[in-house]
C-alpha cells in the first residue's frame, strides 16, 4: 500500500510538473504573440478615443467599456473559433479574409479623411447630439465594426505564431492574447480620454507645482485628442494598406509588395544609423497611400450609389 501511495504521489508529481510546463509554454508562446501584435494594438489605441470626441464627459468611460466588452466578444466569441476552425480546415482563406476587412479600414479611413476636408460622409442621417441615445449606439456599433478587423489582424498575428502548436494550446494563447489586449488598449484608452478629468483634479490640489501640472493637462488635452483622432484615420489607412500589401504577396503577388520593400530598403541604406526607422516609415507610408487610393475609390463608388439610388425616377 505505501509503495501504491508513493507511485500515486509521484504521477501526480509529474502531472504537476507537465502542467507547469505547458503554462509556461503557454505564457511564452502569448507573450511573444503579444509582442508581434504591438503595432496593431498601438493603432487600434489610438483609433478608439476618437469614437467618443465630443460627447458627454460622463458618457465616455461607460461608452468605452461598451465597446471594450463588444471588443472582447468580437476575439473570444468570433474570432477565435473562426481561426481555429480555418487554420485546421481552410488555412487558404484566412488572407482573403483579413484583406476583405484591411479594404474595409481602408474605406473607413478615406471617408473619415474626406469628412475632414469638408466632402461628406455617409448619405443616411446621422444621429445628433439632440438623441443621446442614437448618438451613442451608433457610436459603439462603429466603433466595434473598426474593432474586429483590427482585432482580426491581433490575433492573426498571434496565431500564425503558434500555427504549429496543438489546437488545445493555439486556444488558450489566443484566448490569453485577446483578453491581455482587450485590456490593455481600453485601459489605455480610458485614461487617455479622462486625461482631461485628472488635470483638473489636479488643478485643484494645494502645491503649485502639481497645480501646474494640472493646468497643464486641461489646456493639453483637447490638442491630444484632435492629434488622436488624426493619428487613428491614419491608423486606419495604414493598417488597412499593410493588410491589402502583405495579402496580395502572400496570395504570390509581387505588386506591391515588392517594390514598396526596394523602395524602403533603399532609403534606409542612404539613411545610415536612422536607416532601420526611416525603411519603416517608408513601408508605413506606403501602406497608407495604397489603403488611400483603394479606399478613395470604395467611397466615391459607394457615394455614388447612395447618389443613384436617390435620383428621381424618370
Amino acid at each position: 500500500m505505501p509503495s501504491g501511495l508513493i507511485a500515486l504521489l509521484d504521477d501526480v508529481a509529474g502531472i504537476a510538473r507537465l502542467a507547469a510546463a505547458s503554462i509556461d509554454d503557454v505564457g511564452a508562446a502569448a507573450g511573444k504573440a503579444s509582442a508581434k501584435a504591438a503595432g496593431v494594438v498601438v493603432d487600434d489605441a489610438a483609433v478608439t478615443p476618437r469614437y467618443v470626441t465630443g460627447l458627454s464627459p460622463s458618457r465616455e468611460l461607460p461608452i468605452i467599456g461598451k465597446i471594450a466588452v463588444g471588443s472582447l466578444r468580437n476575439k473570444l466569441l468570433l474570432i477565435l473559433p473562426v481561426a481555429l476552425v480555418l487554420t485546421a480546415f481552410a488555412p487558404w482563406a484566412i488572407t482573403p479574409l483579413l484583406m476583405c476587412g484591411g479594404t474595409y479600414l481602408c474605406f473607413e479611413g478615406a471617408e473619415k479623411l474626406l469628412e475632414a476636408f469638408g466632402h461628406g460622409g455617409h448619405e443616411e442621417a446621422a444621429p445628433t447630439e439632440t438623441d443621446p441615445k442614437l448618438l451613442e449606439k451608433a457610436t459603439v456599433s462603429g466603433a466595434i465594426r473598426t474593432d474586429l478587423i483590427l482585432s482580426a489582424e491581433i490575433m492573426a498575428i498571434a496565431l500564425a505564431d503558434v500555427a504549429a502548436q496543438p489546437v488545445l494550446t493555439q486556444a488558450v494563447v489566443l484566448l490569453v492574447v485577446g483578453v491581455a489586449m482587450t485590456v490593455a488598449v481600453y485601459g489605455v484608452v480610458g485614461l487617455i480620454v479622462k486625461m482631461d478629468d485628472i488635470g483638473l483634479h489636479l488643478a485643484q490640489r494645494p502645491n503649485s507645482g502639481v497645480r501646474t501640472v494640472g493646468r497643464g493637462l486641461v489646456k493639453g488635452m483637447p490638442v491630444v485628442m484632435n492629434a488622436l483622432g488624426a493619428i487613428g484615420t491614419a491608423a486606419m489607412l495604414w493598417v488597412g494598406g499593410g493588410i491589402l500589401v502583405h495579402g496580395t504577396h502572400r496570395l504570390g503577388l509581387p505588386w506591391p509588395a515588392e517594390p514598396l520593400e526596394h523602395l524602403a530598403h533603399g532609403v534606409g541604406q542612404v539613411c545610415g544609423p536612422l536607416g532601420g526607422l526611416v525603411a519603416w516609415l517608408v513601408t508605413a507610408l506606403g501602406s497608407a497611400l495604397i489603403g488611400l487610393v483603394v479606399g478613395g475609390i470604395i467611397v466615391l463608388i459607394a457615394h455614388q450609389i447612395g447618389r443613384m439610388r436617390g435620383a428621381p425616377a424618370h
